[in-house]
């Protein structure tokens, strides 16, 4: 599955898939899904999990600046709080996407 478009559209990031179907995902849900080791964690080799302290959202936090595209499996999206460190793959776009 890959998109053949992806738009930022008010408070939203829309994206036509090339099966057909379309998603729309909110910005705050797109970032409070964050995949990166700075907002999930990160495993080490035993299976513990270690978390960053966390950091307060401000509305800065959900204001889409720009996307980057990741090789030819993912998007990176930049915030306008600085943070930019989280890549969706494509997979992870359409599951956080699904998500209710």
């Amino acid at each position: 599955m890959r998109p053949l478009d992806i738009q930022h559209i008010g408070t939203e990031l829309a994206v036509k898939w090339d099966d057909g179907a379309e998603d729309f995902i909110a910005l705050e849900k797109l970032r409070r899904a964050c995949p990166c080791a700075g907002c999930k964690g990160e495993v080490d080799i035993l299976g513990n999990l270690y978390l960053n302290p966390a950091l307060p959202l401000t509305a800065k936090s959900f204001e889409f600046v720009k996307m980057m595209s990741v090789g030819g499996y993912a998007i990176q999206p930049v915030w306008a709080d600085g943070h930019n460190t989280g890549i969706y793959s494509f997979e992870y776009l359409r599951r956080v996407a699904a998500a209710k």
